[in-house]
């Protein structure tokens, strides 16, 4: 009776942990890389002629469309040019005619001995002479005609665009002033690198769905979050990642494309990716106070059926639904210390209070 006392008040001093099964199920994992949205398309909008600003046609920030009209510059110098060359070209067109009469006379004389033959040679080499001048007109009348149409600036692709940077008076300067910029909205790109054992694994299940990591891993759904919205994630595909592993950083550039009709998602926005790591398969997860440190290797406190603790050295991967996914070291059947870890002790003997862990953390506590 004196030994059952001394056992129980023993038992009574043992530190109480929590401990259960890990939840194992089919998972499939994702990894999470930070990247950053880019425009699919952008367009830097800059005068192909020279002159003043006249007349600026948008407001600043607005969507446009393709062929609006966005800057005037003025026309006055090029209707002046335009109108010279065409009537150069009345003046060519009326001499090819007047040559060309000239030559059919001639021939017809010709004929009947009237004419030498020198004076035809002359008459056809006028007549030639007369051709080169109309296409010489001609193409500076089609040069004038692109000048005079350039003095509009239209918007070469619909999207957003941006403030004007010069205004009504300046002069632009062909190729080189900056007018201003338009990006497009919807859908929207998101770039992020990813280094070679990465590329590796995604490449490998790529081919298992039946595509490749360069054509989007067969439209590998995924989902990003960005600043401020914890909550709210955009789902979209991966369409894209670059031919050749760059040799200077060991990485490899991915795009992923998101529909953006709200607009929310803006050129330069940081955000963080989640990428599925790995084809569905059956996964060992664990709550994150669960694991503890040993140097620099993570390990897992065990509990037998008498109490005693033991410590079991862990590969982690990411978080999945709250928990930890456990790459290598467990099976899924050990019996876990899941809280009160800061007792646990190897080769000591615990308390053990038995619970056991919901699908998700987000759904539900731990039932006793």
């Amino acid at each position: 009776m004196a030994f059952s006392s001394t056992a129980f008040a023993q038992d009574q001093q043992l530190p109480v942990v929590t401990a259960a099964k890990p939840v194992v199920r089919d998972i499939v994992e994702d990894d999470e890389f930070v990247g950053r949205f880019e425009a699919v398309d952008q367009v830097a909008i800059r005068s192909r002629v020279s002159g003043y600003l006249d007349k600026v046609s948008f407001q600043d920030g607005a969507l446009v469309n393709k062929g609006d009209l966005l800057f005037t510059i003025d026309q006055r110098p090029y209707q002046a040019a335009y109108d010279a060359a065409k009537s150069q070209v009345d003046v060519a067109k009326s001499l090819l005619e007047f040559s060309k009469m000239q030559l059919d006379r001639a021939d017809e004389l010709a004929k009947t001995g009237n004419i030498s033959t020198a004076t035809v040679d002359d008459r056809r080499r006028e007549y030639l002479s007369a051709q080169a001048q109309m296409q010489g007109a001609t193409a500076a009348l089609r040069s004038a005609s692109l000048n005079l149409e350039f003095t509009e600036i239209k918007a070469p692709l619909s999207g957003r665009i941006d403030r004007r940077l010069v205004s009504v008076g300046n002069l632009v300067q062909p190729d080189s002033t900056l007018l201003t910029t338009i990006v497009t909205r919807d859908p929207i790109d998101f770039y992020f690198d990813v280094d070679e054992r990465l590329y590796f694994s995604y490449a490998r299940d790529a081919k298992e769905r039946g595509g490749s990591m360069q054509e989007g891993a067969g439209g590998l759904e995924v989902v990003v979050r960005v600043a401020d919205r914890a909550e709210a994630v955009f789902k979209g595909k991966l369409d894209f990642a670059e031919n050749r592993i760059d040799n200077a950083t060991g990485t490899m550039r991915v795009r992923a494309t998101f529909p953006n009709a709200d607009g929310v998602l803006q050129p330069g926005m940081f955000g963080r990716i989640n990428v599925p790591g790995s084809l569905p398969h059956s996964g060992v997860l664990v709550p994150d106070e669960a694991i503890g440190a040993d140097q620099d290797r993570r390990i897992v406190f065990l509990v037998d059926e008498a109490g005693m603790v033991s410590a079991k050295p862990v590969r982690t991967g990411p978080l999945l639904d709250g928990y930890r996914v456990i790459r290598q070291g467990l099976t899924g059947n050990e019996t876990i210390i899941v809280n009160g870890v800061m007792h646990a002790r190897p080769g000591t003997k615990v308390k053990v209070e038995m619970v056991t862990l919901p699908p998700k953390v987000e759904t539900a506590g731990l039932q006793q």
